[in-house]
């Protein structure tokens, strides 16, 4: 007889689950930001000075703030960490303009809601990093959501 998981057990896959995505992420971002700011540099005739200590400064703001977001309990409230990743661009950004790389070409939307992600950084889902954080990405949304709305319904019986 196979017995259902406590909530226990749920919060505990959770945080299995949150500290995978947050391996998988600590791994594809450098290559991500380093591949992408390589295209941008090699599309503006640039030679790409002092990008690598950018995506490294960029990196040491992520990290910190991801790990946060994604272990957070499930109530706290804590933020996206697609949109952590979008605001740790800063350094890179700046760096890119620095050295003459022209923004990219956005559409409305992104220009309205991301005004600072000239360079379209921001990811509208943890794919966009690399296709193999999309699943997950999926099954961290998923069990935080499950996580929270079971919490509500035991604490309603």
């Amino acid at each position: 007889m196979t017995t259902e998981p406590t909530l226990a057990d749920d919060e505990m896959r959770l945080a299995e689950i949150a500290a995978d995505l947050l391996a998988r992420v600590r791994a594809a971002a450098p290559v991500w930001l380093r591949q992408r700011s390589a295209a941008l540099c090699a599309a503006a005739g640039v030679a790409g000075d002092g990008v690598d200590a950018a995506v490294d400064d960029t990196l040491a703001l992520l990290d910190p703030e991801l790990e946060r977001i994604l272990l957070a309990d499930p109530d706290a409230g804590a933020g996206s960490p697609l949109a952590a990743i979008r605001a740790s661009t800063r350094p890179l950004t700046e760096q890119l303009r620095s050295i003459g790389v022209p923004p990219v070409i956005r559409d409305a939307f992104s220009q309205e809601n991301f005004r600072d992600d000239l360079f379209d950084f921001g990811p509208a889902a943890f794919a966009d990093i690399h296709e193999s954080l999309h699943e997950p990405g999926l099954m961290w949304g998923a069990a935080r959501a499950h996580v929270h709305l079971r919490r509500r319904r035991e604490a309603d019986t």
